[in-house]
């Protein structure tokens, strides 16, 4: 999924870092507080991490950039798998009150798509959005792609 240009008004408000998301920044150096902070902002704007690098618009790493002083260049030496990254997932799924999706989640959420929406709304499309919004409402992260399709072909008649 990519982007469409920022302008300055949705970088300030998508983009901005908060003072109690500083401090989940902490002391994290270079790359890594450039990461960390661009995975933050976008799970808080997209309810869902980035699939990689070329998902984050570049004005949004540019912005983000200036405000934990990093030089946007630098986020190429931030690892996109791996411990850092997972453990940088896990602190802010921790710090907004989100979960991973579990097989017991998966199985709710199957079950709540065949029961209240697959009923009513046969466009693949919408009935994604339907998904990541009771996700985002049950504070579950949103499964996988390949994951998240599997639960809706599953939910459907």
């Amino acid at each position: 999924m990519a982007l469409s240009s920022l302008d300055l008004g949705e970088l300030v408000e998508d983009w901005t870092l908060l003072d109690e998301e500083r401090k989940q920044v902490g002391d994290k150096a270079w790359a890594c507080a450039a990461g960390f902070t661009l995975l933050l902002k976008f799970y808080t704007r997209f309810g869902r991490f980035p699939r990689d690098r070329a998902e984050l618009p570049d004005e949004a790493v540019d912005f983000v950039g200036r405000q934990v002083q990093v030089a946007a260049a630098e986020l190429g030496f931030y690892e996109w798998s791996g411990r850092t990254i997972e453990s940088h997932r896990a602190q802010i799924r921790e710090h907004l009150g989100f979960r991973v999706c579990t097989v017991a989640d998966a199985q709710l959420l199957t079950a709540w798509l065949a029961g209240e929406v697959c009923e009513q709304e046969r466009q693949p499309d919408r009935v994604r959005e339907e998904l990541l919004a009771r996700c985002r409402a049950e504070r579950i992260e949103p499964p996988a792609t390949g994951r998240g399709e599997r639960i809706m072909r599953s939910g459907s008649p």
